[in-house]
């Protein structure tokens, strides 16, 4: 089975830390040249040392909030400038939690900018040096919300929806260039999401942190949340040439915790 990703250039969103970090060193695992992501700086510097160079790699990295969408696209065309991006994994931190009722416009707004926006302004950027270079990987990573909306979610499981939609339609607009399009849909996974999700339950049920937890885990088959690094494993296969005739789909990645089909 063919998953080198050497000589390959990939961008990785959210890559300061949980998937995004995870992926990026499961990518650079793989032989991929990687470039980091994420808002700060110096988390930057210091994680890009860390990147697998087995292959000859040459890492780097590139701070940007993905909500100021003018500064996205230039940072990303000066960089697809003097290196192509053959992988783009898309991939930020959730809305903050809260019900739909109620919630105000800016919030959706604010989420569709770091989202749905953000990852069209990187696709738009990225794609013609994949087409130019014949070969190309997007991965969305998204969420479970996408098959059942998770209570306490609202404007994240709006915004997860939206995402999914675009990346369906991309999918089979890019599918004849042999671009392949992906969600990854992770369930509860061991990051600072997590944490997020539970104090707020916690705060709002007045039911302690483990309680919170406890309940979460029960729900989950596996009675486990998941770690970043199986996550980044279902992302780093669906970049590599082995997924090749894999697209438009929406994959778990969440221990069975997914009822539906």
């Amino acid at each position: 089975m063919d998953i080198d990703l050497t000589g390959k250039h990939a961008l990785v969103c959210g890559a300061s830390q949980g998937i995004g970090l995870a992926t990026a060193q499961a990518l650079a695992e793989l032989g991929a040249d990687v470039t980091l992501l994420a808002r700060r700086v110096e988390r930057l510097r210091e994680l890009v040392p860390t990147l697998p160079t087995g292959k000859g790699q040459t890492h780097g990295w590139i701070a940007v909030d993905s909500a100021d969408t003018d500064t996205l696209r230039a940072k990303v065309q000066a960089l697809v400038a003097s290196k192509p991006v053959h992988v783009l994994v898309n991939n930020t931190g959730g809305p903050p939690p809260g019900p739909v009722h109620g919630a105000e416009i800016a919030a959706f707004e604010a989420a569709y900018r770091q989202h749905l926006i953000a990852n069209h302004v990187l696709a738009e950027t990225v794609v013609p040096g994949m087409e130019r270079d014949g070969y190309g990987r997007i991965v969305n990573v998204i969420s479970t919300s996408v098959k059942e909306p998770l209570q306490g979610l609202g404007v994240s499981n709006t915004t997860r929806w939206a995402v999914a939609s675009w990346a369906k339609t991309l999918a089979t607009e890019l599918a004849p260039r042999g671009i392949t399009v992906n969600n990854v849909l992770p369930g509860s996974t061991e990051t600072p999401r997590i944490e997020q999700i539970i104090d707020n339950t916690s705060a709002k049920s007045g039911k302690s942190r483990d309680e919170v937890f406890q309940k979460m885990v029960s729900e989950i088959p596996m009675r486990r949340f998941a770690r970043p690094e199986e996550t980044a494993a279902a992302i780093a296969f669906l970049c590599s040439p082995a997924a090749s005739y894999i697209t438009g789909v929406n994959l778990p990645v969440d221990g069975g915790r997914t009822r539906s089909l």
